[in-house]
């Protein structure tokens, strides 16, 4: 995630003039952003079954729709991090109404199956249900919103501890404690399931 100041003040200001009306800057915004939002579906994408009907593609395509399309909420987005900090937690949002949608459409049936792999060792081979996993971090924020933070940008958005670090304006000591707490915590939660 090691961007250069002058494509962060350039992602900062697309955003700003986009939020204020101008569609002509959509596409080159995107082209500046795709290969991160790309990665960060990638990344959310990796647990799913190989026969997922959302693919990654379409995970990128309806983030940036409820991000910046032109019925995206009035958001004033502070930086380029700050934007895909945003990306990541709409990501998750999409894949959760997806998994919710397939269980409605089931009347219960199987969910849709996460490994957990980057959250927790004793659990690396675990399929954990992606709505149980919803409910886990969102008492997690309720709990401790940081550490939160840090798995919907480990996890949802693909980043390095390095690159949570920078994105959440933090030390590598304090995303690493904060990570491993909420690794234990969630591994502690899931288990109960």
């Amino acid at each position: 995630m090691s961007i250069s100041h002058s494509s962060d003040q350039d992602v900062t200001r697309m955003l700003a003039e986009l939020r204020d009306g101008a569609r002509d800057v959509e596409a080159d915004l995107a082209a500046l952003l795709y290969d991160e939002l790309r990665a960060a579906a990638g990344s959310a994408m990796r647990g799913e079954r190989a026969n997922h009907t959302l693919q990654a593609t379409a995970l990128v395509n309806e983030a940036w729709l409820r991000l910046c399309g032109p019925d995206a909420p009035d958001t004033t987005y502070e930086t380029r991090r700050h934007f895909l900090r945003v990306a990541s937690r709409a990501m998750r949002n999409i894949l959760v109404d997806h998994a919710r949608g397939k269980r409605a459409h089931k009347r219960g049936g199987d969910a849709c199956q996460v490994p957990l792999d980057e959250i927790t060792a004793q659990i690396e081979s675990t399929n954990v249900d992606l709505l149980a996993l919803d409910e886990a971090l969102t008492r997690l924020a309720d709990h401790d919103a940081r550490m939160a933070q840090v798995v919907e940008l480990r996890y949802f958005g693909g980043l390095t501890l390095a690159q949570t670090a920078e994105s959440l304006e933090l030390t590598s000591d304090q995303v690493y404690y904060s990570w491993e707490l909420a690794r234990a915590w969630l591994h502690r939660e899931l288990s109960r399931a």
